[in-house]
């Protein structure tokens, strides 16, 4: 045998298996599973309580009632704070930061906002969240809310609730606004697709999906649902949401949920139901006309 021919096995090199390529599977889409769970498990439940909040607290139709940037600010004060609380910090931004002399605004000088018998400040009808409303009296001068000293905004906001950690925010998100577009208007923002002005007001520091949804929502129509701390406790109580959604995946689930045309009403009717009668505490079931299908009051309903 010459050296030629076949080494001995132990003298051969050794060929390494080829290691077979890990498939990994894809992760479910969060929003089309539960679209399609829900839709199989517990049909026509988004309908029967658009119904029945339909039915509880009538039909909603969509109404401007300020100008964008006002709306962003006076959802910034309305965070963790009771809407009737916001209301009257925005009232007194009017009041502190007027875009013309109060002298000439009230036709004479006034030492302070004018104030109702029980001594709080005259609101004008209900308007925007709360019980009372702001009216659609003119913006204040945001320019002069974004170069006030912070102690002094502080005070002016003190009654909304939280104001030593809002003043700074809205003078971060006006700063913003300013240096993106060289004003305040957030108008332009009604001429872009609906998931686009999202987009865009996210990108400024401290607006979340919430905050942008309700400003394009409410000043525009803009079909998107805004998900608040009551129409989150409802809709998980009901079981629309899973119990353990977050809040952005709250807002994709609503938008592959609900047509276009019913965000608008779905939000103010559930808000509503959140109010006045899912409360966080001791809700009240016997005004509930979606009773019979929440898996609050009965974890098997249908």
């Amino acid at each position: 045998m010459t050296d030629q021919q076949v080494a001995p096995a132990a003298a051969r090199p050794l060929r390494r298996a080829r290691a077979k390529p890990v498939r990994r599977r894809a992760k479910p889409d969060p929003v089309r599973h539960w679209v399609r769970a829900l839709d199989r498990k517990r049909p026509a439940l988004v309908g029967d309580t658009l119904a029945a909040m339909r039915e509880m607290y009538g039909a909603r139709v969509w109404q401007r009632r300020h100008d964008p940037t006002s709306e962003l600010i006076l959802t910034i004060l309305s965070q963790n704070s009771a809407d009737v609380n916001a209301e009257h910090a925005f009232e007194l931004l009017r009041w502190r930061y007027p875009r013309q002399p109060r002298e000439e605004a009230s036709g004479g000088p006034l030492k302070e906002a004018p104030r109702a018998a029980d001594g709080r400040h005259s609101k004008p009808p209900p308007g925007w969240g709360g019980r009372t409303g702001i009216g659609t009296a003119e913006a204040p001068d945001w320019a002069k809310v974004e170069f006030a000293p912070l102690d002094e905004l502080v005070d002016a906001i003190r009654p909304g609730g939280l104001a030593p950690q809002k003043a700074p925010r809205i003078q971060a998100s006006l700063r913003a606004l300013r240096e993106l577009r060289g004003d305040y208007s957030l108008e332009f923002l009604g001429d872009m697709a609906a998931l686009e002005a999202r987009a865009w007001l996210t990108a400024v520091p401290g607006i979340g999906r919430k905050t942008a949804s309700v400003v394009l929502l409410f000043c525009f129509g803009t079909p998107l649902m805004p998900v608040d701390r009551h129409v989150e406790r409802v809709s998980k109580r009901i079981g629309i949401l899973p119990p353990k959604a977050i809040p952005d995946l709250a807002h994709e689930l609503y938008l592959a949920l609900l047509e276009p045309d019913q965000m608008y009403e779905a939000h103010v009717n559930l808000i509503t139901h959140g109010r006045e009668t899912c409360h966080a505490q001791r809700p009240d079931h016997e005004r509930c006309a979606i009773v019979t299908r929440c898996r609050y009051v009965n974890p098997k309903a249908p």
